[in-house]
């Protein structure tokens, strides 16, 4: 087992900028996989500023990830939806679309679905 790990998203291994400078995810690698802080500004959504790099009709990245501030709302294929804001715990399975709510950027730390996301 290593010994202490620090990282930082401030200084991290990639930036991934999302479509019309609408956010971005910040990633640090750990050997489990990387963890991702993203940044959605309002007016934010999947199907407008992910969908062209996805090159896929809706989000098929699965995401597990905790909610530091803003807010979102996730409706699934099925048509299924949820909102979150700050201190959710989220989990969310392949097949979504995604969408800021209100004027907040809404920032998320995710440790299961951004190794991908956005990746051109």
């Amino acid at each position: 087992m290593a010994g202490l790990v620090r990282k930082s998203f401030d200084d991290p291994e990639e930036v991934r900028p999302f479509e019309a400078g609408m956010g971005e995810v910040r990633l640090v690698n750990q050997e489990a996989g990387a963890v991702g802080r993203g940044v959605f500004r309002p007016g934010w959504q999947w199907t407008k500023h992910i969908k062209p790099i996805a090159g896929t009709e809706t989000c098929q990245a699965a995401h597990m990830g905790y909610v530091i501030s803003g807010r979102m709302k996730i409706v699934m294929d099925d048509g299924e939806e949820a909102e979150f804001g700050p201190g959710d715990f989220m989990i969310c399975p392949p097949g979504h679309d995604a969408w800021v709510l209100g004027d907040e950027p809404c920032v998320v730390i995710d440790w299961q679905g951004f190794a991908d996301y956005a990746k051109r």
